[in-house]
């Protein structure tokens, strides 16, 4: 990590996710082995993630991954809509029907079976994640500023 504050706010997230009742399926609690100096964190994934523990709805910055399960495809996008981020996101399947699931998601950004990065596709999310665009023309809009005349 950056330095130990933010090792220290990755190890609370890790803490967190197993009082919450998730299951550390890598890494979890501890130090990591051969690294004991500086702040390293063990990269963690759980599973068994319910959509409102603080680990699902939260931005962590930091190798903490939360798996959701989730019954049908409506479920599945109403778990990624129902946090206040949206930031990107990524859909795998058969292409059009990936592309449709696409559409339904209210991220600023969404990668259809591993699309490659765009340099001139706008940047930015929604809700609470970023503020305004970067890059395209939709980030060089935001350097302008917009007048309404009427007479």
């Amino acid at each position: 990590m950056s330095s130990a504050a933010q090792q220290s706010r990755m190890t609370d997230y890790i803490e967190r996710g197993i009082v919450d009742g998730a299951t550390p399926a890598f890494g979890g609690r501890g130090p990591v082995e051969g690294l004991e100096q500086g702040a390293y964190v063990r990269p963690t994934m759980f599973v068994g993630v319910v959509p409102n523990a603080v680990i699902a709805q939260e931005e962590i910055f930091g190798p903490v991954l939360s798996v959701i399960p989730y019954a049908d495809e409506e479920q599945a996008v109403e778990i990624v809509n129902s946090t206040v981020y949206g930031l990107a996101g990524a859909v795998f399947g058969e292409q059009e029907h990936a592309m449709a699931v696409a559409r339904r998601l209210r991220a600023g950004q969404v990668d259809v079976n591993g699309g490659a990065f765009n340099l001139s596709a706008p940047f930015g999310g929604y809700k609470q994640s970023g503020n305004g665009r970067e890059l395209g023309r939709f980030g060089l809009e935001e350097f302008l500023e917009v007048k309404s005349i009427q007479r």
